[in-house]
């Protein structure tokens, strides 16, 4: 006995939102059952009147058809058509036994496997399966056909729509309404006319839907990668080790972490990021705008300037949104799972978190000046600042604060120890290979930023890692839960260390390097507690800014595939691309729209809507807690002791420390000798 196949089995998996919202279909064909019964009447009818017009009349064939079919395969000319609705079902779901061979034998197993559908099934049976199963050209069924060529589902489309995918399952490729206009509207106009014809339509009512116009845009790439591609494919990977075949077509619910509102505004802060970049006099490449939207680079290179953003939950590690590339058509390869690029001044948290933890204070004092190392090949390396000027003593929250590259060259490899800050940066996540080299505290190593992301949520946290997820819970097609993974949580930092390195990221992420997310980006100054490091490689070649707030967390990284320079580096450093002037502003852009949401934006000439509107999607959360196990001290910032009256004024500030850790000298600028205070 022929079978109709049960769709449960054939069907596509879901990846769902965290809200439940479908995002895209994962399948080999991409097949989404949609019952007769919930569709508008004149779909089957649109089918019917052109395709089959005694079909519920018949007993699996129409006589006239199948002879001028047969006689056009004997005489050898193509006289087409032929098959009735039940015969074409037949050929689409049993083609592995019945094969697509026009010839007259293979006509004669169509119609006996069309007999037996017959006996047992109904006509609304047969019709149902044959319009979710039939191949669209954009999808395979009515349903998939819908969302691709007018963005709406099959319940949804008016008469001259359905008409329209009447007309496209004859030819798919003839009848394409975006690459064959002409084709398609009369085609379609000629359903209407058969529906007309079979009494489906009036006359006039064909007329009107004859005047409807035909879609102008294609959402086809929306229903194939959805509005988060790189998201999307990093599940499928990921599902495919653990479920094999049953992903694509054992129509898995998947539940996954992405926040679709929060990637809306990851894509309009990247959009802005990108386009910031590319308009500066300066830059150095092809722009984005240049290249035609279906040109692919199969190594996954691109020639212009590409770019990264994860925003996660730092508790749960959550990924709400994630942007891998400009363009998933273009290049496939994820840059925010998959590239290795160094990490700059972002890496320099380690060097700092090393330094807290081993006992060194935020008040310790290092000399910001020249240093010459020898290196393995005989040359001396000799590190310079961004800004190639040197400042004296600074403490450590001031060289955090304006990221001085030698204070973390020398914390980092001549007191703390590279080892130990090796080791605290892959504690915290950082798999890559870290090479024990004085490079290493200023972020030579390549880093993946995923894996950054992960590391840096051991500050949001106030110590806890959480390992990056992308799914919250996998169900059959009957609702059981297959897989619940679990957050995957690891103490990283004490808390005490952790929390003072929240209030040094405050500080460099405020008053520092990272102050353009407010100057630039736009978020309000003092309201949203924000903390975070820039990352700036030589030249400019990688930006970054590692940021986060009590409740989320933002990786951002802009430059090129081929790690050269965005910018002419003949210009004057202040000219060249820098984490501060180029990720800083797009992580304050995003949390603007999460925190206060966005009015809708319109071209002021054509009236266009340039931006839609985006409502707040988090509370703006409370400052993170003071631990009251820390102390403060006034401090003299000069010299890292304690402040007194004898000291300059404007050198004095409040410093935070781990028990133990106090400064015990007093400062004293007017000769006088020094007071040690005893420890308590």
């Amino acid at each position: 006995m022929a079978q109709i196949r049960t769709f449960e089995t054939e069907q596509t998996s879901k990846l769902l939102a965290h809200d439940g919202r479908l995002i895209v279909e994962i399948g080999r064909e991409r097949r989404t059952p949609v019952s007769i019964e919930a569709m508008p009447d004149y779909v089957p009818r649109a089918v019917v009147a052109i395709e089959d017009r005694r079909f519920y009349g018949h007993g699996g064939f129409d006589p006239r058809g199948f002879t001028r079919a047969v006689w056009g395969v004997l005489t050898g000319r193509n006289l087409g058509g032929g098959s009735t609705i039940t015969q074409q079902l037949a050929r689409n779901m049993f083609d592995e036994n019945i094969g697509f061979e026009r010839r007259y034998t293979r006509k004669l197993r169509e119609l006996q496997v069309a007999f037996e559908l017959e006996r047992y099934y109904t006509k609304d049976q047969i019709l149902e399966a044959y319009l979710n199963e039939v191949y669209m050209g954009r999808g395979w069924g009515f349903q998939s056909a819908a969302r691709s060529y007018f963005g709406k589902n099959i319940t949804e489309v008016n008469v001259a729509e359905a008409a329209l995918l009447a007309a496209i399952l004859n030819r798919p490729g003839t009848y394409d309404p975006f690459r064959n206009p002409d084709n398609a509207l009369r085609r379609r106009n000629l359903v209407l006319t058969s529906m007309a014809q079979a009494e489906y339509l009036s006359e006039q009512e064909a007329e009107y839907w004859k005047a409807w116009p035909l879609p102008d845009e294609d959402h086809s790439n929306d229903a194939v990668h959805g509005i988060a591609p790189y998201f999307e494919e990093w599940v499928r990977q990921d599902l495919d080790d653990r479920f094999g075949e049953e992903l694509y077509s054992g129509g898995l619910r998947i539940y996954s972490t992405l926040d679709i509102e929060m990637q809306q505004a990851a894509i309009e802060s990247m959009g802005w990021g990108w386009e910031r970049i590319e308009e500066l006099p300066h830059f150095a490449h092809p722009k984005f705008a240049e290249f035609d939207t279906v040109q692919t680079f199969e190594d996954g290179v691109t020639p212009y300037l590409q770019g990264m953003m994860i925003v996660l939950d730092p508790e749960t590690g959550a990924v709400r949104a994630m942007i891998g590339g400009r363009d998933f058509e273009q290049s496939k390869f994820d840059r925010a799972r998959l590239a290795r690029r160094q990490a700059g001044s972002s890496f320099k948290p380690f060097v700092y978190a090393s330094a807290i933890a081993s006992g060194i204070p935020a008040s310790h004092i290092i000399e910001d000046q020249p240093v010459v190392y020898p290196q393995l090949t005989g040359d001396d390396w000799r590190p310079r600042n961004f800004s190639e000027e040197f400042s004296g003593p600074l403490t450590l929250r001031e060289a955090l604060r304006r990221s001085i590259n030698m204070v973390a060259i020398k914390l980092g490899w001549e007191e703390v120890g590279i080892e130990t800050v090796a080791q605290t940066a892959r504690r915290m996540g950082i798999r890559t290979e870290i090479e024990r080299f004085p490079s290493t505290t200023i972020g030579a190593a390549e880093v993946i930023p995923m894996q950054m992301a992960e590391a840096y949520s051991g500050f949001a946290t106030l110590g806890t890692s959480v390992r990056p997820s992308a799914i919250i819970r996998v169900e059959s097609a009957e609702g059981e839960v297959l897989w619940e993974p679990r957050p995957e949580r690891t103490q990283v930092l004490d808390s005490l260390t952790a929390r003072i390195m929240v209030d040094l990221l405050q500080d460099a992420a405020n008053n520092g390097t990272g102050a353009n997310h407010h100057t630039v980006g736009g978020l309000p100054w003092g309201q949203v507690p924000t903390a975070g490091k820039t990352g700036t490689t030589n030249d400019g070649t990688d930006t970054w800014f590692m940021g986060f707030t009590p409740n989320l967390q933002v990786a951002l990284w802009f430059g090129m595939d081929r790690p050269v320079p965005m910018v002419d580096v003949t210009l004057p450093p202040n000219t060249q691309g820098t984490g501060g002037g180029f990720a800083a502003p797009v992580f304050g852009r995003f949390l603007s729209h999460v925190y206060y949401g966005k009015d809708q934006e319109v071209d002021e000439e054509t009236g266009a809507v340039v931006s839609p509107a985006m409502e707040p999607m988090l509370d703006i959360p409370p400052e993170w807690p003071m631990l009251p196990q820390l102390t403060t001290r006034e401090v003299d910032s000069r010299s890292g002791k304690l402040w007194s009256r004898w000291c300059s004024e404007e050198n004095r500030y409040t410093e935070l420390f781990v028990p133990g850790t106090e400064p015990t000298e007093v400062c004293d600028e007017s000769g006088g000798r020094i007071i040690r205070i005893p420890r308590r």
